[in-house]
């Protein structure tokens, strides 16, 4: 580890610290229906896709109806994004002559971008057209993101309202978040990416010849504009396959520090916008301060370890850290850096090859998605991830000290803890559940590179990362088949909708409740205390479940290694 290398990692928190409030307030005006800086230019546009589509600004919805007008919006994506897929060998802007999708990975592809999570079992410069890219995947990055952030506003009406029905309109949300803050953002982030030497174009793919003489084709594309949703909505997925690490999506210094900011600039400023929706910035701060909590020490541990390198390596006299799989115009401080980033954000973009990192540089990406989106997480499912497990330290809080669990006044009944469970619970069916048959399935474990633990790391980080919604890998599993393409698929599915649901009824649930005046015996909610016992709960409910696939897999190979073993 070197200074330099810390620098840039402070410099990076310090820019994330100062942007929480300003985005944070801009957030809560615009979901409040406030005037902005853009509602003289907006407005007008937001009203006239209103009369379009028959939605009433005023009107707001039960929890019922607004998870229904969300789970049909999102099959219509879905089905959307399938047929472009099925049929873009005969749809236009495919200059490459893409030939269709097949049915597996069309299924794989379309579910996993419609559930903000972008796993890809392709290289995309080889397989998408122009249009699939465009109007498929760059689409669907946008409609997942706005998704996610309005489920999380949402469960924040519930907390910040009181003796009510209506947790808010979902076309209202959708509307506002899309026209308000993921565009602007993405046009001023397109037009950046553009000026840093980012491809943006509807051309051809350029055949050029080498020194040598060879004949070498260079992919190109509209690259800026889904380079540019894909970090701000923590999508992940990339139009080229070695995503950011490839030079055209990721160029220089200057590119990566802007995609690790937006990958968690409107996650963390959903905590500003909770605090200010209650009335108490004092309690998004607490919990801005635990997802903190969680990054710095997922930093420090896989800096720690790439920066160690490999002891096997160490014997033959070679000194230095693990640069493999790394960029070296990133280095192993950058590119740890954003391997913690891009899986505490559920992003899942890389600009370095997580299956070569050392085994405990690894580990640490698999805990962050294990820990089910709570460190920042994909815009609006990191904060009502970490809002469920709110309900259940409330509870545990509130059994320790005998009385009724109370959180910003509204009491924590069996009803809302049972929510809580039923989404924290789906998450390890889906990541141990398939991971257990897939260690065991001939066909499945013919896809793993490596044999020992590291093998089944790639096959339990395939599907932590599908059902935590992330669509990073480790890039041994080759995936591109129909037990993965379907399972995967599966997975990406169920980590999604089983949390949704449950987080929207407890916005149903609470925000009927009367506020109840705090007390002495209030349990504060916004000091340490709260943060350590979250802390707390959060890595009990994580080390009980997932310790004993961590203990086969890397954590296994590590101590292997410093025996020097490998696999």
């Amino acid at each position: 580890m070197t200074l330099n290398g810390w620098i840039q990692i402070l410099v990076y928190c310090g820019i994330i610290i100062l942007l929480v409030k300003p985005v944070g307030g801009y957030m809560t005006r615009v979901f409040n229906g406030d005037r902005t800086l853009l509602s003289p230019l907006l407005v007008p546009v937001e009203r006239c896709l209103y009369r379009i589509s028959g939605t009433n600004e005023r009107e707001e919805q039960h929890w019922t109806t607004y998870t229904a007008a969300l789970l049909f919006f999102n099959l219509a994506g879905f089905l959307l994004l399938y047929f472009l897929q099925r049929f873009q060998g005969a749809l236009p802007y495919n200059p490459a002559g893409m030939t269709a999708v097949g049915p597996e990975l069309a299924f794989n592809t379309a579910a996993s971008f419609m559930t903000n999570t972008n796993w890809q079992n392709y290289g995309g410069e080889s397989t998408m057209s122009y249009l699939v890219q465009m109007a498929g995947l760059t689409v669907q990055n946008f409609l997942s993101a706005a998704t996610g952030i309005a489920i999380g506003i949402a469960l924040i009406r519930g907390f910040a309202r009181a003796s009510g029905r209506w947790i808010g309109n979902f076309w209202v949300d959708m509307t506002r978040c899309t026209l308000y803050i993921l565009l602007p953002l993405c046009i001023v982030l397109t037009l950046v990416y553009v000026y840093l030497g980012v491809p943006q174009t509807l051309g051809a793919y350029v055949d050029a010849t080498t020194l040598e003489g060879a004949k070498q084709t260079i992919a190109v594309g509209p690259v800026a504009s889904q380079l540019a949703i894909k970090m701000l909505g923590t999508n992940g997925g990339g139009f080229f396959n070695a995503n950011s690490a490839h030079p055209f999506e990721n160029p220089d210094a200057i590119s990566n520090l802007i995609q690790m900011v937006t990958i968690f600039v409107l996650g963390a400023g959903l905590t500003n916008v909770f605090g200010r929706m209650v009335g108490n910035e004092r309690q998004g701060w607490a919990i801005f301060a635990t997802m903190g909590i969680f990054f710095l020490a997922g930093v420090i541990v896989c800096y720690w370890a790439e920066a160690a390198g490999n002891p096997l390596i160490h014997a033959l006299g070679i000194d230095g850290g693990n640069m493999e799989g790394k960029e070296t115009r990133f280095g192993i401080a950058l590119s740890a850096l954003f391997a913690v980033i891009t899986t505490a954000a559920s992003c899942g973009a890389v600009n370095s090859m997580h299956d070569s990192f050392t085994a405990l540089g690894g580990m640490i990406p698999l805990i962050n998605m294990m820990l089910g989106e709570v460190i920042v997480g994909g815009v609006g499912a990191g904060f009502y991830g970490i809002l469920l497990f709110v309900v259940i330290t409330v509870f545990v809080a509130g059994l320790m000290v005998g009385r009724t669990p109370e959180y910003l006044g509204k009491k924590i009944e069996a009803k809302e803890v049972k929510m809580a469970m039923l989404a924290v619970l789906c998450l390890p069916l889906a990541m141990l559940g398939f991971t257990a048959v897939s260690s065991v399935l001939p066909s499945a474990t013919a896809s793993i590179a490596n044999a020992g633990p590291h093998g089944f790391s790639e096959i339990l980080y395939a599907y932590t990362s599908a059902a935590a919604n992330n669509g990073s890998a480790f890039g041994g599993l080759s995936g591109n088949t129909p037990w993965y393409n379907i399972t995967i698929g599966i997975a990406v599915l169920l980590g999604r909708f089983f949390v949704i649901i449950p987080a929207l009824a407890i916005a149903g649930s609470l925000v009927a409740k009367k506020t109840v005046p705090e007390s002495a015996g209030t349990f504060p909610t916004h000091g340490p205390l709260f943060v350590g016992l979250l802390v707390g709960v959060i890595l009990i409910v994580g080390g009980l479940t997932f310790f004993p696939a961590l203990a086969v897999g890397p954590i296994v190979e590590h101590l292997a290694m410093t025996l020097g073993q490998t696999f």
